[in-house]
C-alpha cells in the first residue's frame, strides 16, 4: 500500500523510518510545511515529495499518518475523511476540547476508519496488564499507579504551544489507565509545582503534578508525571486487585537506582527517550494502521477514545488552577 505522511518532525520522521520497513508499506508520499524536512526524510527512508497536503491527498495514497503540529490535526484529519482516505493522526485530536468536539461531529455518518496515536495501548507489557484484568485473575481492582517522567523539559516554544502537562503528558497515563481498566474516570482531584524550568512556570504550567482519579467502580487511580527526571525516560504502571498484583515497566532498563544492600536490580542502561521505551509499540500501532486500511481491522484506537482522556486532561487542568476536585461531568457541560 502507499501511505502519506504530514509533518516530517521528531515523530513524523520516526513513523516514516518504522512505515519503510513495513512489507505491507510499498511507498511513501511526504509533505512538511519545510520543504528541507520532507527532502531530508526522502533520501533517508524514501517516498516521494510534495508541496503541499491537498497534493498528498491526490497522490493516490491509500491512508494517511498526520504527525503535523498539534493546531493543525483537526484540519487535517477532516481533509483526509473528505478524500475518504483512512486517517492515523498523532494524539491529541484537537489542542482544545471544543474543537475535539466539533470534529467528532463532522464525522459522524462517515465512513472512513480514523486512529488516534496512544501507543501505550501496543506495548506488550500494558497488553499483558490489559489481559490479566480482563481474565479476572487479580481480581477486583483497588488501586491503579501510573508514572510518566521526562527526562528533561521540551523547549520553551514548545511548552508554549502543549496545553499544558495534562493535555500533553498525563493524557498518555489517562488512555491507558481506561484502555487497561476498561472504567472510566468519574471525578479528579490534581496539584502541581514548579521547581525547575523557570520558562514552564512562565507558560502558565506545571513541571511536575499528581493527580488522584476516581474510576467508576470506585478504583483509585494516581498519577505521577515530571519534566525532570535525570536519570531516564519512566513509565511503569502498577495494577493492584484483590486477588493479585501486577506492574509494567518492571525491568532492566528501567530508570531508578535500588539502595537496598546487595540488590543489583535494574542492571541495564536506563530508557532515555520515549523513542528507546517504545520502539516495538510504535511499530505495532503503524502495523495496526495498515491493517485498519487494508479493512481488516476496525480501529483500535477511535476519537472519541482520545476525546475521553482529553476531558479527564481539561478536568485536571482545571482542579490544579482552582485547588479542588472536578467531576468529569462538569468539564463536559462547561
Amino acid at each position: 500500500m502507499r501511505i502519506g505522511i504530514l509533518g516530517l518532525g521528531r515523530i513524523g520522521a520516526f513513523h516514516a523510518e518504522t512505515l519503510s520497513g513495513l512489507d505491507v508499506v510499498e511507498s511513501l508520499v511526504l509533505t512538511d510545511p519545510f520543504a528541507d524536512a520532507a527532502k531530508a526524510a526522502a533520501e533517508k527512508f524514501g517516498g516521494e515529495v510534495v508541496d503541499s497536503p491537498e497534493a498528498l491527498l491526490a497522490a493516490g495514497v491509500d491512508g494517511i499518518v498526520v504527525a503535523a503540529a498539534t493546531d493543525a490535526h483537526p484540519a487535517l484529519i477532516l481533509a483526509g475523511v473528505e478524500a475518504g482516505i483512512p486517517v492515523f493522526c498523532e494524539k491529541p485530536v484537537a489542542k482544545h476540547m471544543s474543537e475535539g468536539v466539533e470534529v467528532l461531529k463532522a464525522i459522524q455518518g462517515k465512513d472512513v476508519p480514523i486512529q488516534i496515536g496512544y501507543n501505550r495501548r501496543f506495548d506488550a507489557g500494558f497488553v499483558a496488564a490489559r489481559a490479566a484484568v480482563q481474565s479476572g485473575e487479580l481480581g477486583k481492582l483497588h488501586t491503579v499507579r501510573s508514572t510518566t517522567l521526562d527526562p528533561a523539559p521540551p523547549p520553551a516554544a514548545y511548552v508554549a504551544a502543549s496545553g499544558g502537562i495534562f493535555r500533553d503528558c498525563s493524557v498518555h497515563d489517562f488512555d491507558i489507565i481506561r484502555w487497561v481498566t476498561g472504567r472510566e474516570v468519574v471525578e479528579v482531584y490534581a496539584v502541581g509545582g514548579n521547581r525547575g524550568a523557570d520558562y514552564i512556570k512562565e507558560a502558565g504550567d506545571a513541571d511536575t503534578t499528581g493527580a488522584l482519579l476516581t474510576l467508576d467502580d470506585g478504583t483509585i487511580a494516581v498519577i505521577s508525571n515530571s519534566r525532570h527526571n535525570a536519570r531516564g525516560y519512566d513509565v511503569r504502571m502498577e495494577i493492584h486487585g484483590f486477588t493479585d498484583s501486577i506492574a509494567v515497566g518492571l525491568e532492566d532498563k528501567l530508570p531508578l537506582r535500588s539502595v537496598e544492600p546487595g540488590v543489583t536490580f535494574p542492571a541495564g542502561t536506563p530508557h532515555d527517550f520515549f523513542m528507546d521505551r517504545f520502539t516495538e509499540a510504535y511499530r505495532a500501532e503503524l502495523t495496526a494502521f495498515t491493517e485498519v486500511v487494508a479493512g481488516s481491522r476496525t480501529s483500535p484506537c477511535t476519537v472519541e477514545d482520545a476525546l475521553e482522556a482529553g476531558w479527564i486532561a481539561e478536568a485536571c487542568t482545571l482542579s490544579l488552577h482552582e485547588h479542588r476536585p472536578v467531576t468529569i461531568e462538569e468539564v463536559r457541560q462547561a
